[in-house]
């Protein structure tokens, strides 16, 4: 093969293998960035609690603390009253500022995780936080089922709520 032969071979193979690449990349930008789909395993009914169950908790002397793993501007719209703050659970900051606090907890206390940010199914910030709580051996952490949101499984249905910080 002459040089203007091999000159035209090698790009046609660099065009074939930026084809590839790119469409290969495309398809992980498809999926946001994720090699498999996202694995989201249902939360165990046993590590849930009602919203009709906490409100009683709440108001009574053994009452769990209730923490909010959601992004702060939900958290500073409304949460439940006595909530601290130590969230996102989806990230980093957030999975940081829950273990810091935690160090100085009780590893028996009841304790309820909640975001509300979205379907709990689908929720990014409570299987964190509360897989942070285990490793760190909380034994009777929780996590509040809110099926839809917390605006629709709370608010609405005329729980108590705090407003800002």
């Amino acid at each position: 093969m002459n040089t203007v032969g091999h000159s035209v071979s090698r790009r046609i193979l660099a065009s074939t293998a930026f084809v590839v690449v790119a469409a290969a990349a495309s398809a992980l930008l498809l999926r946001g960035g994720q090699t498999a789909p996202p694995a989201n395993p249902e939360i165990p009914r046993s590590d849930t609690i009602q919203p009709d169950e906490l409100v009683k908790e709440i108001a009574s002397k053994d009452k769990p603390i209730v923490v909010c793993v959601a992004p702060r501007f939900l958290y500073d719209g409304a949460h439940i009253p006595g909530a601290l703050f130590h969230g996102p659970g989806s990230t980093a900051e957030g999975l940081a500022d829950l273990r810091h606090w935690a160090q100085g907890t009780a590893r028996d206390r009841a304790i309820v995780l909640y975001c509300g940010c979205c379907p709990l199914p689908r929720c990014p910030n409570v299987r964190p936080a509360l897989a942070q709580l285990r490793e760190m051996g909380f034994t009777h952490s929780k996590v509040l089922w809110l099926p839809k949101d917390f605006h629709t499984d709370w608010i609405e249905k005329g729980y108590p709520v705090e407003k800002g910080q």
